[in-house]
């Protein structure tokens, strides 16, 4: 057992190092960009177009904050709006699968997947959920209620401060991850030596080859589901070191996971702004079954496609 924890907490670091490496350069930044007009320049440049998906102008700043930092920037940006239930829904669906977009993106290239195909799907099915719920849902017209939750936030002056309050914005984001992450290690390095991990592929499998990727992709799946994209990245990593995971589950299980991970966290917050957050969940985990399975299908073709061609040129 303690070789089993020396192991997990080594491996925790190691990848609490490779994931800090993108997320405290990205966050310290993102924090200071804030003091300055870029981040409101560019939600200015597109309010013209929320109205396409049923948004005032104003809705642009959570949309803009929340993905260039997390989901709680877009949430405090969405108590300092008066907007409707029906704003608010379509806020909260757009930010469930379009938020923390530049850490999550680095995250994903770090494991291999495509840059265009993580912000394909997950800006893609942000816009499109919106303008189906922005056609199909009549209602929701009345002012939007945001309980106890507070909008207030601290403010700095003077650059100093400013880098000093990203620093520490940082440097929690990276310790965070490590109190997630070693964790997490420790305790998949225990049940792979006691090999009930297997056995949790194996009761796991039909789900897994249902979303057409094989077994060892569902600790993966579990883990991101339960925790979020960023912290079951790191068991992605590993995932991809010991175990061969393929190239082509790899980016499956991210495709699924852009647009349903941390389905506890990311759902419960939301039920302070006093909005239905039930259907928020059931479109998260539909859209995700549903467009892996929808992906999973044409590769599957396309690779059958390309062996009856090589087999025909021989």
């Amino acid at each position: 057992m303690g070789g089993s924890i020396k192991k997990g907490f080594l491996v925790g670091l190691q990848t609490t190092w490779s994931l800090g490496k993108i997320i405290f350069p990205i966050t310290l930044i993102v924090s200071i960009l804030q003091y300055t007009p870029i981040l409101e320049g560019f939600a200015n440049l597109i309010s013209p177009l929320m109205g396409l998906i049923g948004l005032s102008g104003d809705a642009a700043i959570p949309l803009v904050v929340g993905n260039f930092l997390n989901l709680y920037a877009g949430i405090g940006a969405i108590l300092s709006l008066d907007l409707t239930v029906k704003e608010v829904f379509i806020l909260a669906v757009m930010l469930s699968f379009s938020h923390n977009l530049l850490v999550e993106t680095g995250v994903a290239l770090k494991v291999g997947v495509k840059l265009w195909v993580i912000l394909t799907v997950r800006i893609g099915l942000a816009v499109v959920s919106a303008f189906f719920i922005h056609l199909l849902w009549n209602g929701g017209a009345e002012q939007a209620q945001y309980g106890f939750l507070s909008s207030n936030t601290e403010e700095v002056s003077g650059w100093l401060a400013i880098f000093i309050q990203g620093v520490e914005k940082a440097g929690f984001g990276v310790l965070q991850l490590a109190l997630i992450v070693i964790p997490v290690m420790i305790g998949i390095q225990i049940l792979k030596d006691l090999h009930w991990l297997d056995a949790f592929s194996k009761r796991m499998g039909p789900v897994t080859r249902a979303l057409g990727m094989k077994e060892n992709t569902s600790m993966t799946l579990v883990t991101g589901l339960l925790i979020g994209l960023a912290y079951g990245a790191g068991v992605m990593i590993q995932a991809v070191k010991e175990d061969g995971v393929e190239k082509k589950d790899i980016t499956l299980a991210f495709i699924f996971l852009v647009a349903c991970h941390a389905v506890i966290e990311d759902t419960l917050i939301f039920i302070p702004l006093g909005i239905p957050v039930l259907p928020l969940l059931l479109i998260r985990v539909v859209v995700a079954i549903l467009l892996t399975l929808f992906i999973a299908r044409i590769w599957n073709r396309v690779e059958v496609t390309n062996r009856k061609e090589a087999t025909y040129e021989r």
